[in-house]
């Protein structure tokens, strides 16, 4: 029976091997914030459809469905990232980025508690999505 590669030791030389037991926990930290996003986004939309008046039923509606499928659409990209998917990397980090730009719009005023929270969410899953552990978990094998 011939060893595999997975049975080899490390080469002192070569390449850390790829992990395999799973995401590590900054990713599982990040991908779990993520998906506390995503229940606040689809609670959003259905508390707008909720709310809707009889002269902007069609705004309503299209609001609502965009904080569902937006909510819905996070929650899947926090669910693939943990199962180590690496294309839900992506969407993670462009709905942060949008997250930070809203909590520039909220600073100042009444709302900067807002901002800060918003904000420092923001920050801590992209900080869990580029941790170098979480990098090489999500890293494509060529």
């Amino acid at each position: 029976m011939t060893p595999t590669p997975d049975d080899q030791p490390p080469s002192a030389g070569g390449p850390a091997p790829r992990r395999t037991q799973g995401a590590p926990a900054p990713l599982l930290v990040a991908a779990s914030l993520v998906a506390v996003e995503a229940l606040l986004l689809v609670v959003q939309g259905i508390a707008e459809i909720v709310a809707v008046s009889g002269e902007r039923v069609v705004m309503g509606v299209t609001t609502s469905l965009f904080f569902v499928a937006y909510g819905a659409g996070l929650a899947l990209c926090a669910w693939a990232v943990t199962r180590l998917r690496s294309w839900a990397r992506a969407p993670i980090v462009v709905a942060q980025l949008i997250q930070v730009m809203v909590a520039w719009s909220f600073r100042g005023g009444g709302t900067t508690l807002v901002a800060v929270g918003l904000g420092l969410l923001a920050v801590v899953v992209l900080a869990g999505i580029f941790h170098p552990a979480s990098l090489d978990a999500l890293a494509d094998e060529s």
